[in-house]
């Protein structure tokens, strides 16, 4: 197939629409439903950053991807009981795919409602009965089971997405874009994201085990495919918050920060302890659990609101216990796909648990920043490497 004619472009009005090759045919094929454009530019964009990801570290990876940007991605690590029962994970023995998948939406279940999913590897039964359960508008890989692809067919009333990639696919070295009637032309970003970029380390600390490595690769391979400017904070082998798309990088950095200290208080025993009513969607956990944890807890707690969500009264999570409990975050990797221009950016990286740092390198300020990293201990390596994404 060489054209896919779709629905409309980005938004109703925006017809006629659809994707072809000027040269050969498609690499992909829709095996199940009707994908839009907005679906194949998320689909695109993640089956690179996975492909990236586990070429980068042999390891199967996923992502969660919503308007062009990864709410998460996630390396096939095994999950721990905490991790089980705040993603919502089933019970038994999981596939490394499937671990990975639920990590990538777990790293960000607010922001992953409605996504489209990315698989590094084949998609087997239980990462598929693990999408039959959430919302999301559709699934990458490069193949399916016969028995993942049945499931998958009876989401959304038969209408569930589902593309199957080429794996061999290698677009063209030159790429172009239409705007505004003007054709922009660059080389294809074939950039190689791998440890040897990680090598100039110009803290006093230098100390960057093997785990912290997979850690900043993944911030990395994450960055280069989410929308600039961005910061990404991972800890042992997911992302825990990711900030797309601020004009400051400063904002980028407290976006993903915020979203990290979500992701940790989500561990709090409070949180762990709450009862929600029988038959209960996770959508509806989902944000009860973010009300609870936000300064608008009032708002779940509220006489007649907590009744339709909650077996009992929630007990307050107050501020100083929330601030407590973030403090006790650690070993967590921050990665910016541009340079830190001032030594703020590190600061605000430290309050979320950060210890290893990846960044370009190349401010004015690099002494101000390096300096500001040895006050805290960290280590930071300078990949001299932009990752800026369009």
């Amino acid at each position: 197939m060489t054209e896919l004619e779709l629905k409309y472009g980005c938004n109703p009005n925006q017809k006629p629409a659809r994707i072809f090759m000027e040269n050969g045919e498609l690499p992909l094929e829709v095996l199940n439903g009707k994908p839009g454009y907005i679906n194949f530019m998320d689909a695109l964009n993640s089956w690179q950053l996975v492909k990236a990801l586990k070429k980068s570290t042999g390891l199967p990876a996923t992502a969660s991807f919503k308007h062009v940007s990864p709410a998460g991605a996630a390396l096939g690590l095994p999950l721990t009981d905490v991790e089980r029962k705040i993603y919502f994970a089933p019970e038994g023995e999981l596939s490394p795919i499937a671990c990975a998948y639920i990590r990538a939406r777990g790293a960000d279940r607010l922001c992953s409602f409605g996504d489209w999913a990315a698989l590094s590897d084949v998609c087997d039964a239980d990462t598929a009965r693990f999408l039959a359960l959430e919302v999301s508008d559709g699934v990458i890989a490069p193949g399916y089971t016969d028995e993942a692809l049945e499931i998958l067919k009876t989401k959304r009333k038969g209408g569930y997405n589902v593309v199957k990639i080429d794996p061999d696919y290698v677009p063209a070295p030159i790429e172009r874009r239409n705007i505004f009637g003007i054709t922009f032309e660059q080389g294809y970003n074939d950039l190689s994201i791998d440890e040897a970029m990680l090598e100039n380390l110009v803290t006093r600390n230098r100390d960057l085990p093997q785990q912290a490595k997979h850690d900043m690769l993944l911030s990395l391979i994450t960055l280069k495919y989410t929308q600039s400017n961005s910061v990404c904070y991972v800890k042992n082998g997911m992302t825990i918050g990711v900030g797309a798309g601020q004009q400051s990088r400063i904002h980028c950095t407290r976006l993903a920060g915020s979203k990290a200290d979500t992701w940790w208080l989500r561990q709090h025993p409070k949180v762990l302890g709450l009862q929600f009513v029988d038959g209960i969607r996770r959508p509806d956990r989902d944000n009860a659990i973010d009300l609870y944890i936000s300064d608008e807890h009032d708002d779940v707690l509220a006489e007649g609101v907590w009744q339709n969500t909650f077996q009992v009264k929630p007990e307050v999570l107050t501020a100083q216990e929330k601030k407590d409990w973030i403090a006790q975050m650690s070993g967590v990797t921050v990665g910016s796909d541009a340079f830190f221009p001032f030594g703020d950016n590190v600061e605000r990286a430290f309050k979320s648990g950060a210890k290893y740092i990846a960044q370009p390198g190349g401010s004015i300020r690099d002494d101000q920043v390096i300096a500001t990293a040895d006050k805290h201990d960290m280590v930071m390596a300078f990949t001299g490497m932009r990752l800026f994404h369009h």
